[in-house]
C-alpha cells in the first residue's frame, strides 16, 4: 500500500480511518503477527521481507524466530520409525576452501531437506571425509575439507528438526592413496594399533556430537575391507558404544560382502552396492534385476531383512552397466542408463525386503535443483536429472512398508 500524503490529509478522519482498517478486516494487510513473534512482519505481494542478514561469509546466525520459522516449513510427510523402509541419500559435505559462515551451512542445509521432502525421502547420512598419508600410514586426521564436530552439528540439526532419519559417516579420503588401484579397502598401516589409536582420537569429537543431536546411526567405518576383523576394532566399537548410544554400524564394499563372512562386532551391516552387470546399455530393468540377484545369492538366497543398501549409484552415461562404481571415467551423457538402474535397485531392495537404501550421492554445496553441468560433473549426479528423480520419488512413495513392517 502506497502513502499518498497530499490527498489524504483533504480527506475527514473517517474515511482515512476506512481506508486503513479495511486491509486488516480483510486479512489483506502488509502488517502482520506470527505466533511466537513481538515484531511484526512487513509482507508483500504475499512474501515476508526476511529480517536476517545475508551470507556475508562472517559466521552469523539468523535469528531465532526465523530458523524456527524455516525450520517449521520442512517436515518429512511420514517421519522414519522402526520397522519402516530408510529411503534415504548419502550427502558428501566438503568443506570449501573458503569456508562459508553458520548462515550459509544451515540454509543449504535446509535445501537440502526440502528437496529431499520433495523426493519422499525419510533418512539422510551425512557423509565427510577424513585423511590419511598413504596405504601404510598409521595416522589419521581431519583436514581443510572435514568439516569440524560443531559444522556437523548445526547440519544434522536441521535434518533432525525436519524428521528425518539420520546418519553420520566418516569416509576415508582417497586422494594420498593414488586411485583407483590405490583405494580405502586395500591400507596396510605399518602399526595397526596406532592405526586404530589415531582413529579413535579422530572419531570422538564426532561420536560426541551424534550422541547430543540424538543421530540414529554412527558409521564406524566404510569399505576397510583390509582390516575387517582386526582385533582392534573390539576397543574402538565398546569405545563407540559408551560414547553413543545410538546404532553403530558398518558399511562394507560388496566384493567382500558376496566373498564371505564380514566379521565386524557392530550392531548393524550396510553394503556399498556397485554389483557390475555385464549387459548392454538397453537392458530392461528386469535384466538389471536377475544380475543383483545373481550376486546378492552368492552371499543367500531369500529375504535379507539386516540390510541397509548404504550406497547405490551409477553413471547416467553409455556402458556404465558393466561398472557402476567407475567414479572416474566419462562417457557419453544416457539418463535413461541411470534411471533404470535406479528402478532396478528399489526393486531389489523391496523384494528382498531389506531395510532400505541410500543414493550416492549429492555433494552439499551444490544446489540440488540445478542440472548437472556434464562437462564438470560427476556422472553419478543424480540431483536435477528429471528421469532419475521420477524413479527415486516413485521408490520413496512406494508402498513397501519396510522388513519390520509386520511387527509394528
Amino acid at each position: 500500500m502506497r502513502s499518498r500524503l497530499p490527498l489524504l490529509a483533504i480527506f475527514p478522519v473517517t474515511v482515512l480511518t476506512v481506508v486503513l482498517a479495511t486491509p486488516f478486516v480483510l486479512g489483506d494487510h502488509p502488517v502482520r503477527w506470527e505466533s511466537g513473534s513481538t515484531l511484526p512482519k512487513i509482507v508483500r505481494d504475499g512474501s515476508k521481507d526476511s529480517t536476517a542478514p545475508a551470507d556475508d561469509s562472517s559466521g552469523t546466525t539468523p535469528s531465532s524466530s526465523a530458523a524456527s520459522s524455516a525450520a517449521d516449513a520442512l517436515k518429512v510427510a511420514k517421519p522414519w520409525k522402526a520397522g519402516m523402509a530408510q529411503w534415504g541419500v548419502q550427502l558428501y559435505w566438503e568443506e570449501e576452501e573458503k569456508k562459508r559462515s553458520d548462515t550459509f551451512i544451515e540454509d543449504q542445509a535446509r535445501k537440502h531437506a526440502k528437496y529431499l521432502i520433495g523426493l519422499g525421502a525419510n533418512s539422510v547420512s551425512l557423509s565427510f571425509p577424513f585423511f590419511t598419508e598413504g596405504i601404510t600410514s598409521d595416522e589419521l586426521s581431519a583436514g581443510s575439507k572435514t568439516p569440524s564436530p560443531e559444522r556437523l552439528r548445526r547440519v544434522l540439526k536441521v535434518f533432525e528438526d525436519a524428521g528425518f532419519r539420520t546418519t553420520l559417516r566418516p569416509i576415508m579420503d582417497e586422494v594420498s592413496l593414488d586411485p583407483p588401484t590405490g583405494w580405502r579397502g586395500n591400507i596396510e598401516p605399518a602399526s595397526r594399533s596406532a592405526w586404530f589409536a589415531s582413529y579413535k582420537e579422530f572419531l570422538t569429537p564426532y561420536l560426541e556430537v551424534a550422541e547430543k543431536e540424538k543421530a540414529n546411526t554412527f558409521v564406524i567405518g566404510t569399505e576397510l575391507n583390509s582390516l575387517e576383523g582386526d582385533a582392534g576394532w573390539d576397543a574402538l566399537v565398546a569405545s563407540a558404544e559408551k560414547t553413543f548410544s545410538g546404532e553403530v554400524a558398518y558399511d562394507a564394499n560388496w566384493d567382500n560382502y558376496v566373498s564371505g563372512r564380514i566379521n565386524m562386532p557392530v550392531s548393524h551391516l550396510g553394503v556399498d552396492a556397485y554389483f557390475p552387470v555385464k549387459v548392454a546399455d538397453t537392458a530392461p530393468v528386469e535384466t538389471l534385476v536377475e544380475g543383483w540377484n545373481d550376486w546378492l545369492d552368492k552371499k543367500a538366497t531369500g529375504p535379507l531383512p539386516n540390510i541397509t543398501i548404504a550406497e547405490a549409484g551409477i553413471g547416467a552415461m553409455k556402458g556404465a552397466y558393466k561398472a557402476p562404481g567407475d567414479f572416474y571415467t566419462k562417457r557419453d551423457v544416457n539418463p535413461e542408463v541411470q534411471a533404470n538402474w535406479y528402478k532396478a535397485v528399489c526393486q531389489i531392495v523391496q523384494e528382498r525386503r531389506m531395510q532400505g537404501l541410500y543414493w550416492w550421492s549429492i555433494w552439499f554445496d551444490d544446489d540440488p535443483n540445478t542440472p548437472p553441468d556434464d562437462k564438470v560433473a560427476s556422472r553419478l549426479d543424480f540431483a536435477g536429472r528429471p528421469q532419475t528423480e521420477k524413479a527415486v520419488k516413485a521408490c520413496f512413495t512406494s508402498d513397501y512398508a519396510g522388513p519390520g513392517a509386520t511387527a509394528q
